[in-house]
């Protein structure tokens, strides 16, 4: 009802101050960039359909009948081309579409605050953010933030909090335990080391009081159903410590673990065996779980993080095949590129994160601009000539003209709002926001359109689709 009545629940005070705010970091990110001799040029909203990771929106053409034009994911390729045209420093804050599904921290349009940069290399580009993050707390809460940021590489992040955008507010890291696993003789753990997989762990400090059996074996499915195919513990609320595997033990072994943990009584210890990237997800997501229910995430803490050196590519289980993590346009680390016929696990990106609390910010990374190298990216994802040159064509084209080196990044305004508001959601900061199946309640968007203006574009829909 109040997203219906939208117009009349934005004069709650709340949220007038929070559209407020949005308004104050436009115009400080105007005033910084405009400062650093950045141009702001406006880039095109209908545009030619191109794979770049998620579903476009798609607008058809009257005049070019059963053609589309897209709505940009981002401005990329034309800020790309900005910099071949020699505009060395670029500002927008665009408006971007993404057709997928919605969540707290996503709607189907959103604004970055993109920038380019040319005859630079990922230090600028970050120290460039920097003096904008440092600006913008000043200005609109008096944060103080030290820099420079600290930053943490991709491996590192997923190592010691299972996630590439951790909450470093508070402690509780994934430990490894497969040494130990190794060593024990309860089967489940070393049987997944011995095939290839890992035995994470985390303490849960204190929290022995607060996780009951009953409270455990809510957790426990919450575990499978992320993926894990159980979740082992110790409880240790009484002088002998509860131990969900105990009778596989030997005598001592258990004391061995609590000890090589750091486990204390009054801790409880959660335990997931499996292929080591699930088993560091699934406890990634636990250790947030655990986090919120003992209360222990500190509220009025700012803790930016870079996240560097990403993976280029993820192994798709399904498929059997190598996919690209970023966009298409990234540049791999000059010391991986011979690693891309090889061994794509060990291609690394020339690309990095801005995380705030366990929220991705923003993603930036360097350009390829060897047409060569460019044309090799496309192929390597699985594209033919045909298609390369169908979609891409003109990108390739513009490098053999030569291109400076350049980089950028796109920092999204509205997670950016909803963080600095301390709101839940990116609806709390948008004026106008869609819900979760993309609709607009106020307006009735999307609707029907009539047959006039369907036959004016060569389309026509079927009755079944009519119905929903």
């Amino acid at each position: 009802t109040t997203l219906k009545y939208r117009y009349l629940s934005l004069r709650n005070e709340k949220l007038t101050q929070n559209i407020i705010m949005r308004h104050k970091i436009a115009q400080i990110a105007r005033e910084y960039f405009y400062a650093n001799d950045f141009l702001e040029i406006e880039t095109p909203m209908m545009i030619k359909s191109t794979p770049e990771g998620a579903r476009d929106y798609v607008v058809p053409s009257r005049i070019h009948n059963g053609k589309f034009y897209a709505l940009p994911q981002s401005p990329q390729i034309y800020k790309q081309l900005l910099m071949v045209s020699g505009f060395d420093r670029y500002i927008q804050l665009a408006r971007c579409f993404r057709d997928e599904d919605l969540r707290a921290d996503r709607q189907p349009e959103f604004t970055q605050i993109d920038l380019e940069m040319s005859f630079v290399d990922t230090n600028d580009i970050m120290d460039m953010a920097e003096g904008f993050i440092k600006k913008l707390m000043k200005e609109t809460i008096n944060i103080d933030i030290d820099s420079p940021l600290p930053r943490m590489t991709f491996a590192e992040a997923m190592s010691k909090y299972g996630s590439d955008k951790p909450d470093t507010r508070f402690d509780m890291l994934i430990e490894d335990i497969s040494e130990w696993a190794l060593t024990a003789d309860f089967a489940v753990f070393k049987t997944a080391v011995e095939s290839g997989g890992a035995v994470k762990a985390i303490v849960a400090k204190n929290a022995a009081g607060e996780y009951t059996r009953k409270k455990i074996d809510k957790l426990t499915e919450y575990a499978k159903g992320i993926g894990a195919k159980g979740l082992a513990y110790v409880r240790w609320a009484d002088d002998i410590p509860a131990c969900s595997f105990g009778k596989f033990l030997k005598e001592g072994e258990l004391d061995t673990l609590l000890s090589k943990l750091g486990a204390e009584q009054g801790d409880c210890v959660f335990i997931v065996s499996d292929k080591t990237s699930l088993a560091l997800s699934v406890m990634g997501a636990l250790r947030l779980t655990v986090a919120k229910t003992l209360g222990i995430i500190p509220e009025n803490k700012w803790n930016y993080l870079w996240i560097t050196e990403m993976p280029f590519f993820e192994y798709d289980e399904e498929s059997g095949e190598w996919l690209a993590m970023h966009h298409p346009f990234t540049m791999p680390l000059e010391e991986c590129i011979p690693y891309l016929d090889t061994d794509k696990s060990k291609v690394r990106a020339q690309a990095f994160d801005l995380v705030l609390n366990g929220t991705e910010l923003s993603s930036g990374s360097m350009r390829i601009t060897d047409c060569e190298l460019q044309n090799k990216m496309f192929e390597l994802l699985g594209m033919e000539q045909e298609e390369i040159d169908a979609k891409f064509g003109f990108l390739v084209e513009a490098y053999k003209y030569a291109a400076p080196p350049h980089g950028g990044m796109g920092i999204g305004l509205d997670r950016l709002a909803m963080l600095i508001c301390g709101a839940d959601s990116l609806r709390d900061v948008t004026a106008f926001p869609k819900v979760q199946n993309a609709s607009e309640l106020m307006s009735g968007a999307p609707a029907n359109i009539d047959d006039v203006q369907l036959g004016e574009l060569g389309i026509e829909i079927s009755a079944k689709e009519e119905e929903n």
